[in-house]
């Protein structure tokens, strides 16, 4: 998820225009432009994604619609990144690496604040951390949320595992009751995209004192910082049936440390796979000559 151009502002829903023209509403996602896996951010103007009229032009004014969205999409992600760009330039926001955010939080008891969704916290999470996600998965089950659930999941989540998610409105309200505004804190996501949001939105709040953890989780070595859970740092961000078989990036490179005995627990499940899809093949065979 994540080549994402940031902008935080107080975030709010939109309305999307679905094609049986009932209203769904979509929360912003942090500068993706795939409003159907989570939200953006409420200081950009949104259009509906797309309008169906009717009559013979109506796929050609639905596609001038969709180009104009997503023209749109790309100028926001670029404005957003340079606000970002400049919180960390001016030094509004410090950067540490994985490593120094380790010896950091060791050494000073700066507190580490994880702000990633319940599916990659859940994993595993940094030892004495507080968790409070900026996103966390979309538990809604109306008709809005249902139809973009279905969405993200035909447009890649069951290939990346990646769920539906939502901006929690009540995220800075939290940060408050837990933090005063003095509070060195420590802001760390999994791949440092969502994190750096979030940072945006403490600074603008008041947190002067804030520091960026570069990459995420996801780039820090396993001594790095002390981690608890059920998986490296480095896999809590993958899933899907990419993770399945073994054939996400983060999965290859502990292969080429851990040789073909790691390897061959995934080639078993590739196998499975293919036979598996081999004896439903036959089966349908069957049942049509049966049945006719």
């Amino acid at each position: 998820m994540e080549a994402l151009g940031l902008g935080l502002q107080p975030l709010d829903t939109l309305s999307v225009s679905s094609y049986n023209s009932k209203k769904v509403q979509c929360r912003k996602f942090l500068g993706t432009a795939h409003c159907f896996k989570t939200s953006k951010f409420s200081s950009l103007k949104f259009r509906p994604l797309c309008r169906i009229h009717h009559g013979d032009r109506s796929g050609i004014r639905m596609q001038a619609v969709d180009e104009d969205y997503e023209l749109k999409q790309v100028k926001d992600m670029a404005a957003a990144r340079k606000r970002w760009e400049s919180l960390v330039r001016e030094e509004k926001v410090k950067v540490l690496t994985p490593r120094e955010a380790g010896y950091a939080i060791q050494l000073s008891d700066k507190t580490l604040l994880d702000v990633r969704p319940s599916t990659e916290h859940e994993k595993a999470w940094v030892k004495g951390s507080t968790w409070i996600p900026i996103f966390d998965v979309d538990s809604r089950f109306d008709a809005g949320a249902l139809s973009m659930k279905v969405t993200n999941f035909m447009m890649g989540g069951w290939w990346s595992g990646v769920p539906t998610l939502s901006y929690d409105n009540q995220f800075l309200t939290k940060v408050k009751k837990e933090f005063p505004e003095d509070t060195d804190l420590i802001v760390a996501c999994q791949k440092g995209l969502r994190s750096l949001a979030a940072c945006e939105l403490l600074y603008n709040a008041g947190y002067k004192n804030l520091f960026w953890v570069q990459g995420g989780l996801e780039a820090a070595e396993e001594e790095d910082l002390v981690r608890e859970g059920p998986q490296p740092f480095k896999f809590a961000g993958i899933g899907g049936f990419s993770e399945f078989l073994g054939w996400t990036d983060q999965q290859r490179a502990a292969a080429a440390k851990e040789g073909w005995s790691y390897r061959l627990v995934f080639s078993a499940r590739l196998v499975g796979v293919v036979l598996a899809a081999d004896a439903l093949f036959i089966g349908a065979q069957q049942y049509v000559r049966l049945d006719v």
